[in-house]
C-alpha cells in the first residue's frame, strides 16, 4: 500500500459503529463495509483507508488498560505503513483512552485521532459523517516539507481538534460533546480547516518511536464533599494494594480543615501511597498553599496535579506506576509535563 494519503482506521465500537436494523429498528454494530455504504463519501476522499475492526466491538464503558494496550500495539505494528491513524471510539471514555495513548507513545511523528458520534451513523442527522471525514483529513494532513501537521494523540469532535490529554466529555446530549478547558484547540474546522500550529506539540528531534504499554490500575479517586466522614476517607486510603489516590479537592486545591483528614492523608503518604491534588473545577489549576485549607496538604506530602484533567492524571498515574517501580521516580515524573498534559505554574 502506498504511504501517500493512507490512514489506518481502528474500529473499536461506540455509537459511531452502530446503525438501525431495518426490520426491528434496534441499534446493531456494523462492519466497515456497511459503514462505507452509509458513508459513500469515504470513497471520495482519495485516501487509502484500511480498517481493523475489533471483534467484538466494545462499548466505551468497558474500555480500559487492556484495550489501550491493544490499540497502541496495533498502531505500533502498522506505524510505518500509514500517514496517520483514526480510532473510532465511544464517547463516554474517549478522553481516558486519548490521555492513556498520549503517555504510551514517545517521539510520535504521526497523528492519532480519536473520534466518534452522538448519533449512530445510519441516522439522518448523525454527526458521524463530518466527524469521521474530518478526522481522516487531519490524520493524513502534511505541511510543505512532508511532515504531519498535527503529530499528536488528539480528539476531534464537532468542529474542533483537541490535544487528547487535555480533553473532557462535557455533554451527553449535544453534538459539541467535548471541551479542552485549560488548553486551546489545535485546529478548527469550518469552511477551511485551520490549524493553530503554535498550540501543537512537535517532537524535538527525530528519535525512534517508543511505545510503552505497561500500566498499574491500583489507584483510586477520593472526591471531597461537604460533610465527608473519616470512615469514607479511610475506606479509600485503606484499600489493599493501593498505590496512588487522586484527591479531588475544592477550588484551587482546598480540603476541609479536619485534624483526622490531615492525619489520614499523612499516614497514607508515609505508607508510600502517592496522593495527587486535583481540583474539581473544570477550568483553572491547583495552587497548593494559596489558602490555609491547602497548606496542610503541602506539609503532608500531597502532590499538585496543576491543571490536569481527571482523565489525564488517572491515566498518567497508571502509566507511571506500570513503568516504574520506584515511588520516588513516579513522584518526580508526576510533577513534570511529559506529554503536554499540564501547565506548570510554579
Amino acid at each position: 500500500m502506498s504511504k501517500k494519503n493512507s490512514v489506518l482506521l481502528l474500529f473499536t465500537g461506540g455509537t459511531i459503529s452502530m446503525a438501525e436494523d431495518a426490520s426491528t429498528g434496534a441499534l446493531r454494530p456494523i462492519n466497515f463495509e456497511r459503514l462505507q455504504e452509509l458513508l459513500p463519501e469515504l470513497k471520495q476522499t482519495g485516501v487509502n483507508i484500511k480498517s481493523v475492526p475489533f471483534r467484538p466491538l466494545i462499548d466505551s464503558s468497558d474500555v480500559g488498560p487492556e484495550i489501550w494496550e491493544k490499540i497502541a500495539r496495533l498502531i505500533a505494528t502498522h506505524y510505518d505503513e500509514f500517514d496517520g491513524f483514526v480510532v473510532l471510539h465511544g464517547t463516554d471514555t474517549m478522553a481516558y483512552t486519548a490521555s492513556a495513548l498520549s503517555f504510551m507513545f514517545e517521539n510520535l511523528t504521526k497523528p492519532i485521532i480519536l473520534t466518534g458520534s452522538q448519533l449512530p451513523v445510519g441516522m439522518m442527522r448523525t454527526d458521524a459523517k463530518e466527524n469521521l471525514l474530518t478526522a481522516i483529513e487531519i490524520a493524513c494532513a502534511k505541511d510543505e516539507s512532508g511532515a504531519s501537521i498535527a503529530p499528536e494523540v488528539c480528539v476531534f469532535f464537532e468542529d474542533e481538534l483537541y490535544r487528547g490529554n487535555r480533553t473532557t466529555k462535557k455533554n451527553a446530549e449535544h453534538f459539541s460533546a467535548f471541551s479542552s478547558y485549560n488548553y486551546p484547540p489545535l485546529a478548527k474546522a469550518g469552511v477551511h480547516l485551520k490549524y493553530f500550529t503554535s498550540n501543537i506539540r512537535y517532537p524535538h528531534k527525530a528519535d525512534k518511536l517508543r511505545v510503552r504499554t505497561k500500566t498499574n490500575s491500583n489507584i483510586a479517586i477520593l472526591k471531597m464533599f461537604p460533610g465527608i466522614t473519616e470512615n469514607a476517607v479511610r475506606a479509600v486510603l485503606d484499600m489493599p494494594d493501593l498505590k496512588a489516590v487522586v484527591l479531588e479537592s475544592f477550588g484551587s486545591g482546598n480540603v476541609p480543615q479536619r485534624s483526622w483528614l490531615g492525619k489520614a492523608l499523612k499516614q497514607a503518604v508515609r505508607k508510600g501511597i502517592l496522593i495527587v491534588n486535583k481540583t474539581q473545577c473544570s477550568t483553572g489549576s491547583v495552587e497548593m498553599g494559596r489558602y490555609a485549607t491547602s497548606l496542610n496538604l503541602v506539609n503532608t506530602g500531597v502532590i499538585s496535579a496543576y491543571d490536569c484533567t481527571t482523565e489525564a492524571i488517572v491515566t498518567k498515574l497508571m502509566y507511571l506506576l506500570g513503568e516504574h517501580t520506584s515511588t520516588a521516580e513516579v513522584k518526580k515524573l508526576l510533577q513534570i509535563d511529559i506529554a503536554g498534559e499540564m501547565t506548570i505554574t510554579e
